[in-house]
């Protein structure tokens, strides 16, 4: 029963379910908390705005780690994401990591259908076969590599199926399952590598928890959804 059930949530992440942005269809909002050993720091919030066949995805976020006065770590990044019959067909953000600029502005090559990205980390065209590095998006889970939403940059990575788990966040229990989304190339340095926990709620189609370690411990949790 347990490899079926395996291959059930193999199969429905690869489903229309989670393949295009009718899945969100109804949300106008996803409201994450960003902690760190523990300790609330900040927020990561996403704005969906729907037209016709249209999307816009609005991420606002915000965090700061000090340690005895002295600012280690600060992030504020705003991003607007727009598809259009489910495929995205713009990205564009603005960041201030530690005082320095960042800065992604993506669009679609209608003449080959690819990526043009002119990023901080990355400028250049790549196949549109890829997705924006923001925790909404369950595509995610099935996707083989990613752009950074703060620089552009692009990343291969391979997903892994853990296990089932429940996790209870707010007095409320999910009946979850756990990934493991890591960097393809091992070989990269530790800071530029990928190495993300990451649980969904199969049921409600949202990933509610993502767990990484670097200078500590971190999480983005769901707070609430509308």
């Amino acid at each position: 029963m347990k490899k079926y059930f395996y291959l059930f949530i193999i199969l429905l992440i690869g489903s229309n379910a989670f393949a295009n942005t009718n899945h969100y269809k109804s949300i106008t909002k996803i409201e994450m908390d960003v902690f760190r050993n523990g300790e609330k720091i900040g927020f990561s919030n996403y704005f969906f705005k729907h037209k016709n066949n249209e999307m816009e995805v609005k991420n606002n976020t915000e965090f700061k780690v000090k340690l005895l006065g002295v600012n280690l770590l600060s992030i504020k990044s705003n991003s607007v994401e727009k598809y259009k019959n489910n495929k995205l067909v713009s990205f564009n953000s603005n960041t201030i990591q530690n005082n320095k600029k960042k800065y992604v502005n993506l669009k679609v090559n209608e003449d080959n259908n690819k990526f043009i990205i002119n990023g901080s980390s990355f400028k250049g065209e790549t196949k549109n076969n890829k997705v924006i590095g923001n925790w909404w998006n369950t595509n995610i889970l099935s996707a083989t590599s990613q752009i950074s939403p703060l620089s552009g940059s692009i990343k291969e990575q391979t997903v892994k199926l853990i296990k089932k788990e429940i996790v209870i966040i707010n007095d409320r229990s999910y009946d979850t399952i756990k990934f493991k989304l890591k960097s393809k190339n091992q070989d990269l340095p530790e800071d530029k590598k990928l190495d993300f926990d990451i649980w969904l709620d199969p049921k409600g189609g949202f990933i509610i928890k993502i767990s990484y370690e670097r200078m500590g411990k971190w999480e983005y949790i769901l707070n609430k959804y509308e």
